[in-house]
């Protein structure tokens, strides 16, 4: 019996149709070599669509979404000048990402940090330092803290103007997504990092208290707490020491960009955002307006997102190994697009499209 899922595909703004197409390109494969069947719904969300409906996330794009197994959506946003043309509430961060989140309350963001050791060129750490790659999962809280927090301003009764945004968690917030993260470094290298900034603020004393109680469950994960501000500090000096890494809403926005620096681009990390019932997957970088139509962007992250969703939402692990795979030989084979290379690089520069080709072709092999 054919297993049929339902995708619904948000391109996004300036490169995310891009990349997309090459992306979608997978599911077709997959299709032609083994018994399953994708139908794949294309829906507006993003800067294009208020454009286009007058919404970021549309109704019949929440229709869509509702109805689909997994969601696939590309990076949205558009330049400085052009977001100035729509509604701060309706601009594509505010608009439309976290009313996704909220609407499927997609808690735990996996961002896999990942160098293999015949990539490492990438990143702008020294060789000696991540000679044997880097292999990191980040895990980020999504849906709580101050990004979801009630937010005001005003003038106070002295005539200054003031700003009061609210960081708040319930214990269950945050329960829950340090039980994917423990499950996590259980099935990997049994150790786990607790990141947190508990010497000032309250809210990381309550996360630390959870965290100790879900402990309990997980007696055989290794937990290594460390402050946030040194967390950045050893992910440049030694990425190595981490395996599995936990963290609430804005420390994990900002260290996992920090992970694509490492690696030498957010185009190296692609993502996914799981909740209890739906997940969507997607990179971690944005729209990238200033290379839109020049069929230069990379596609990794957004073909690395599909990989996700196939072992994630669809239990087709070895698929998604295979997806994996034959991205990492493209790479390794010395080929790269223009955006994540360098000019002292010894590599061949090929186009968004050809980058595609070749993984596609590799892949059909490897299938």
């Amino acid at each position: 019996m054919t297993n049929a899922y339902k995708i619904a595909v948000l391109p996004g703004d300036a490169i995310g149709p891009e990349i997309m197409a090459q992306a979608i390109r997978v599911f077709g494969i997959l299709e032609a070599k083994r018994d399953v069947s994708f139908e794949l719904i294309t829906a507006p969300f993003g800067a294009h669509a208020y454009f286009e409906e007058g919404k970021a996330f549309p109704d019949s794009t929440k229709a869509i979404c509702d109805d689909a197994d997994a969601i696939l959506k590309g990076p949205v946003g558009l330049s400085h000048e052009e977001s100035k043309k729509i509604p701060v509430e309706e601009q594509p961060e505010r608009g439309a990402i976290l009313p996704l989140r909220a609407r499927y309350n997609t808690f735990a963001n996996f961002r896999p940090i990942y160098l293999s050791p015949e990539m490492t060129h990438f990143s702008p750490l020294k060789q000696e330092i991540i000679k044997d790659g880097i292999d990191i999962l980040l895990i980020r809280e999504l849906v709580g803290g101050l990004y979801f927090g009630k937010k005001e301003r005003g003038i106070n009764e002295e005539g200054q103007r003031y700003v009061h945004e609210l960081l708040e968690y319930t214990e269950e917030q945050i329960r829950q997504v340090l039980i994917v993260a423990f499950e996590q470094a259980r099935q990997r290298k049994k150790k786990l990092h607790n990141i947190h900034k508990s010497n000032v603020l309250m809210s990381s004393v309550f996360w630390n208290e959870v965290l100790d109680e879900v402990h309990t469950e997980y007696q055989d994960v290794e937990v290594v707490h460390l402050l946030v501000d040194a967390a950045a500090t050893a992910l440049c000096l030694n990425p190595g020491q981490f395996d599995v890494m936990v963290m609430e809403n804005m420390f994990g926005d900002i260290l996992s960009d920090q992970g694509g620096g490492i690696l030498g681009s957010l185009g190296l990390m692609p993502s996914a955002c799981i909740g209890p019932e739906k997940a969507y997957y997607e990179p971690s970088h944005g729209s990238a307006p200033d290379i839109a139509g020049q069929n230069i962007a990379n596609p990794y992250s957004m073909i690395g997102s599909v990989a996700m969703m196939l072992e994630m939402s669809f239990n087709m692990k070895e698929e998604s190994a295979m997806v994996w795979q034959a991205m990492k030989s493209v790479f390794e084979a010395g080929f790269s697009t223009a955006d994540l290379s360098k000019s002292n690089e010894d590599i061949q520069l090929v186009s968004t499209d050809e980058f595609g080709d070749k993984v596609m072709a590799k892949l059909e092999e490897l299938l």
